[in-house]
């Protein structure tokens, strides 16, 4: 059962700590805690890795922490691409008839105005997307640093981890359940109001985050990991110390074995701090 409190009964032993981005790590206006830096060099200092886990792709992720003067592992793409340090520990490229399908699917919908969806094709090298829409480009650039603009999504010609769907008007009402028949094979998670990722069968935050802790010798009982949103929740059950943040999803709440302050009261930094304290 969660419990309701963010206060550990007594000090663990944590040597790895997993943090989603939106909604857990970053303030509301989308900044990450100045806090933060510091905590970052006393947390390398005394062996415990960290490792944002996020939708966002490896290279925004990196940017996003390029002046940290500590190594930093990766869990990019909601688990499809995992990286230690510079090291490659995991990645798993989809069937691109899958990726060209969902592409088709997605242009035909808004074709006949069922949906006001665009698409972002996820690959290794960068993301890349057909639809100029301004409105659409804003979104797409907060998460993709790595950014390419194509006229056919399915001919890349890259390795594809994931497909990521904006549907304006709501992702999990709309555009998921029009891909409901892909999940006997794929993962389709809403990671976001308006987000929508599909990707292969069997990854996920949970799936990455345990081959991290495998590459770092690290075991549940010595991870704590943090979350808000529904691709959270697979991450939270590989990790004995897990955190929902004071807004999440109910579903984050369920499976959450302890609570957060919110990401506008920087929870993360606060949990860490009493949990290394």
């Amino acid at each position: 059962m969660p419990r309701p409190d963010s206060r550990p009964d007594s000090r663990p032993d944590i040597r790895l700590i997993a943090v989603d981005m939106d909604g857990t790590l970053l303030s509301p206006e989308g900044e990450v805690p100045a806090a933060l830096w510091g905590l970052l060099e006393r947390l390398h200092a005394r062996g415990i890795a960290f490792a944002p886990a996020s939708g966002r792709q490896l290279a925004t992720l990196q940017a996003m922490f390029a002046a940290v003067p500590v190594p930093l592992d990766y869990i990019a793409e909601n688990g499809a691409f995992v990286v230690k340090g510079d090291v490659e520990v995991s990645s798993d490229a989809m069937d691109p008839e899958v990726v060209a399908d969902v592409v088709r699917r997605v242009r035909a919908a808004v074709a006949a105005g069922e949906l006001r969806t665009g698409v972002v094709v996820c690959g290794k090298r960068s993301a890349y997307i057909e639809d100029p829409d301004p409105d659409f480009r804003i979104e797409v650039d907060k998460y993709y640093r790595a950014l390419s603009v194509v006229d056919d999504l399915t001919a890349t010609g890259d390795q594809i981890l994931k497909v990521a769907l904006y549907d304006f008007d709501g992702g999990e009402t709309r555009t998921a359940p029009r891909f409901a028949d892909l999940t006997a094979t794929h993962q389709v998670v809403v990671s976001g109001e308006h987000w929508v990722d599909i990707m292969n069968a069997g990854v996920d935050k949970g799936v990455a985050l345990r081959a991290l802790q495998r590459g770092l010798g690290v075991t549940a009982a010595q991870t704590a990991a943090f979350g808000d949103y529904l691709n959270d929740v697979e991450m939270l059950r590989a990790a004995q110390w897990s955190y929902a943040m004071a807004d999440a999803h109910p579903d984050v709440v369920a499976v959450a074995r302890h609570r957060a302050p919110s990401n506008a009261e920087a929870g993360v930094i606060q949990v860490i701090e009493q949990l290394i304290a």
